[in-house]
């Protein structure tokens, strides 16, 4: 009985080792490779099917062309204040020169290439090429928001890490076109820019602009109140001596303003222990020194010239009173007039607006698609999916076959097909 009973319980375990050696061997290379021999035929049709497919597709797809632009930003070179305040004459209004250097490589970017890409890639930039080239109609877009970022998909602008040129390139399907956006870029961004302060020498000239705009309106108020003092008093033209000692007192009055403005400026950038600062505090106190010598004010010299009544005639007071403003405004003037020089010149050296290295042309050559490379990608993923769908396939039969695993199956469909249980 035991013998017979080893025997029925050894029976199956037999058949199921002898079965393993096949089912280990048809998972190796050699099983594999014969397994998908035996279903060439339906390996070959895939393969063939998915490189009629991908043939098409590819055919269909629409033609793109890349149009490149290689710029240069702006170098942040050194201020030419400086060599001018060398070469400026008459005391004190040569040493105001240097104003003009202000905040030499104080912006702490450390990158400003990213910086121009940035704004090159900005909504602002971008909003006007849409208006600038129709591209609501050219993309079908009905809001100015999805036409954007149609423009941006189709946009790419990088910072270069060795060489710090900017390089931007833009798809379209019309060659032509794709040039005309990539140059299109730089000439908003001349637009943008011309508003905009972004290097040191810009802040400084549109800062000096602001200011000359406020002395010039105050020397034509001053021009036009001497004016009318002329033809209320009737006085043109007075002491030499007096007119002398008004003009002195004048331009100093408005070589302290200035250096007050100056001091003001650095003081945005600068320590108080800088000795570009430092000096110019040395020559503010030299140039109020001198003011109060000559007009006799020692509480407050800038805001007033007071002069003795001696030396002028009665009837010239008020004269002498609009001569000295007018002579103050236009001092002031005048040395705005030159910080505002001086900054435009060190924007044009600095480069304020990108310089195009190399500009777009229309591209002779498709960008995409790939229509080669889209083929060969999809017949060999077709390859690849149809051996795995037959493995899988094979695998699935044979595990089917087992008796554990079909009463496994027929429990599973069981399930799936009987009414939930409602406890």
């Amino acid at each position: 009985m035991a013998t017979l009973a080893d025997s029925r319980l050894t029976g199956p375990v037999t058949e199921i080792n002898a079965a393993l050696p096949d089912t280990e061997s048809e998972v190796s290379v050699l099983g594999v490779l014969a397994l998908l021999a035996s279903h060439k035929r339906v390996i070959l049709r895939a393969v063939v099917g998915a490189a009629l497919f991908s043939t098409i597709v590819a055919f269909l797809l629409p033609v793109r062309y890349e149009a490149n632009i290689v710029m240069m930003p702006p170098q942040q070179n050194s201020s030419i204040g400086s060599t001018l305040g060398q070469l400026g004459t008459g005391g004190s209004i040569g040493s105001l020169i240097p104003l003009a250097s202000l905040a030499s490589g104080g912006l702490g970017i450390k990158n400003p290439a990213d910086m121009y890409v940035a704004l090159l890639t900005s909504r602002t930039v971008e909003d006007a090429m849409v208006q600038r080239f129709g591209l609501l109609a050219e993309y079908h877009e009905k809001r100015l928001s999805d036409a954007r970022k149609e423009l941006e998909n189709r946009t790419n602008a990088v910072a270069g890490t060795k060489d710090g040129l900017i390089r931007i390139s833009v798809e379209d399907r019309d060659p032509r076109r794709a040039a005309e956006l990539a140059n299109g870029y730089v000439e908003e961004f001349r637009k943008l820019s011309a508003t905009l302060a972004i290097t040191e020498a810009a802040r400084r000239r549109l800062f000096f602009e602001q200011q000359l705009q406020e002395a010039k309106d105050n020397l034509s108020s001053a021009e036009e109140a001497m004016r009318a003092t002329q033809q209320s008093t009737g006085v043109l033209q007075i002491d030499s001596q007096a007119r002398s000692l008004i003009e002195s007192a004048a331009i100093l009055r408005g070589q302290v303003v200035a250096k007050q403005v100056q001091i003001q400026s650095m003081r945005s950038f600068a320590a108080e222990d800088n000795p570009r600062l430092v000096l110019a505090k040395q020559e503010l106190a030299a140039l109020q020194a001198q003011l109060d010598r000559l007009a006799g004010s020692k509480p407050d010299a800038g805001s007033d010239i007071i002069l003795s009544k001696g030396r002028v005639t009665g009837s010239g007071i008020e004269y002498v009173r609009r001569l000295r403003d007018l002579k103050y405004h236009e001092t002031v003037f005048e040395l705005l007039a030159k910080q505002f020089e001086i900054a435009k010149l060190d924007e044009a050296r600095e480069g304020s607006i990108i310089q195009v290295v190399d500009s777009a042309v229309a591209p002779d050559k498709r960008s995409s698609p790939h229509r080669l490379l889209i083929v060969i990608s999809v017949t060999i993923l077709a390859f690849f999916l149809t051996g795995f769908w037959i493995v899988l396939h094979h695998r699935w039969a044979q595990a089917s076959d087992l008796p554990e695993n079909r009463q496994k199956l027929q429990a599973i469909r069981d399930g799936w097909r009987g009414s939930p249980d409602r406890g």
